[in-house]
Parts: structure tokens; sequence; C-alpha cells
């Protein structure tokens, strides 16, 4: 059993982030994710799992440069970090390990 606990939501933000690399910033997360799982995300919502996520190692951000579109107001990007990568592999293998277990008569139709 993992040390590393992710909940659903952790776990879809920090994959959202590796999908996006290097363009993963707040907006471009909420869209990827209501895109790929019709499921709808408030802003703050992400804020909080981004900074909980950062806090616990996972994630690390840096801003970007000032854009006149967006009022001199920078974007904040995030990459997962080596421990975040480890941590989501960790967690890829659990499940794997759980859908291999089911036996095959309860997913035969």
């Amino acid at each position: 059993m993992s040390k590393h606990h992710l909940g659903e939501f952790e776990e879809i933000v920090m994959l959202t982030v590796a999908i996006l690399h290097p363009d993963a910033y707040g907006v471009a997360i909420i869209d990827e994710i209501e895109t790929r799982l019709n499921r709808k995300v408030s802003i703050g919502s992400l804020q909080t799992v981004l900074r909980r996520l950062e806090k616990k190692g996972y994630l690390s951000s840096a801003f970007g440069e000032a854009t006149r579109i967006r009022g001199g107001k920078r974007k904040r990007f995030f990459t997962l970090t080596t421990f975040g990568k480890n941590v989501l592999e960790e967690v890829k293998e659990q499940r794997i390990g759980l859908w291999n277990a089911i036996p095959e008569i309860v997913t035969s139709k």
C-alpha cells in the first residue's frame, strides 16, 4: 500500500497538468478536465487543489511573462515534480493491480 494518498480530484489535476505540459495553467487545466471528463470545475476548487499539491511537493509552479491580453497579469504555470511523477506512477500501478485482480466472470458480458 502506498504511503501517499491522492484524492480523485487531485489525481485528475495531476494527470491534466502532465497532459498539458508545459502549458498547464488554471484556465487551461479547467478546460481540459471539462472537455475530457465532461465534469464542471470551479476555479476556486482547482486553485485549492493546486496549492495543496504544491505544498505536498507533487507540483511546482512558476509565473510566465505578463501579457497585454491579460491586462499585464501573468499566468502561473504548473509542472509535475519528480516526486509527483513517482506518486502518479505508484497510483497507476495500484489501479492496474486492482483491475487485474477482478475475476473475469465479474467483468465479462
